[in-house]
């Protein structure tokens, strides 16, 4: 009788099995679709990511409440409404009569426009434009500071379709969802309208921004019914660069 043993046939074949079987599932599974991340998510997510990466939405907001409610801290924090009001006052007056004057030589701002401007807080930009004789003039912030601001939220003017010939704002890095801000502009602004932006490219904005933009890209991309007129670089307070879009007349 032979004292070695042997293994049995099943257990043979089921080993034979999983060699020749094994590299046939990795093949199988490299098959597997992978998910590539979108370049524009949904406006609810927490985080939204525009032009490969050229616009991020900061994250941190449960809701749009709370977002209201991190705006309101600091345009209501009374520290700074004396600041607005008294020191900065005239100082922020004379630049941006500066600005207004510049694009009313460049005939994108006349006298007979009918202007808005948007996130005014306590209205200098309003009062430089009536300074320069652009008299039709109104700002809108969450906190209205009469007679120059009035209460309105830049996600959703207060105002009919085509109202504004020239609108003017400082505060999109504030807008946690860009897309609606700039089609709220292009929906109020008339045919033909200017809308002038300051933004920051080469510095991060403050603390209350809700987005970091880092080209004009995804500024061009998000006006969908208005052209680019001039990008240049500009010192408007901590922002350094203007960009300006004409509403196009046929659409």
């Amino acid at each position: 009788m032979k004292n070695n043993q042997t293994k049995p046939p099943i257990l043979k074949y089921f080993f034979l099995s999983l060699f020749l079987f094994f590299p046939f599932f990795l093949f199988l599974f490299s098959l597997k679709p992978k998910h590539h991340q979108n370049t524009t998510t949904d406006p609810t997510s927490k985080t939204q990511i525009h032009s490969a990466g050229d616009l991020k939405i900061r994250p941190g907001y449960a809701s749009y409440e709370s977002y209201i409610q991190r705006q309101l801290h600091k345009t209501l924090n009374p520290k700074l409404r004396q600041v607005w009001t008294t020191r900065d006052w005239d100082r922020k007056i004379q630049v941006f009569v500066q600005f207004f004057q510049d694009l009313k030589r460049k005939e994108l701002l006349f006298n007979e426009s009918k202007a808005l401007s948007i996130g005014a807080r306590v209205g200098q930009e309003v009062e430089a434009l009536r300074r320069v004789g652009v008299s039709d003039s109104v700002g809108i912030d969450l906190v209205p500071y009469p007679p120059l601001v009035i209460k309105g939220d830049f996600h959703n003017q207060p105002f009919g379709n085509e109202t504004f010939d020239f609108e003017f704002s400082n505060v999109f890095d504030h807008a946690l969802y860009p897309d609606k801000f700039v089609g709220e502009i292009e929906r109020t602004l008339k045919p033909n309208g200017v809308c002038v932006l300051h933004v920051a490219l080469s510095r991060r904005s403050d603390k209350y921004s809700a987005n970091d933009l880092y080209s004009v890209k995804p500024l061009v991309e998000m006006f969908k019914v208005s052209e680019v007129v001039h990008v240049r670089k500009v010192d408007g307070f901590g922002l350094d660069t203007e960009v300006v879009f004409r509403k196009k007349t046929v659409i």
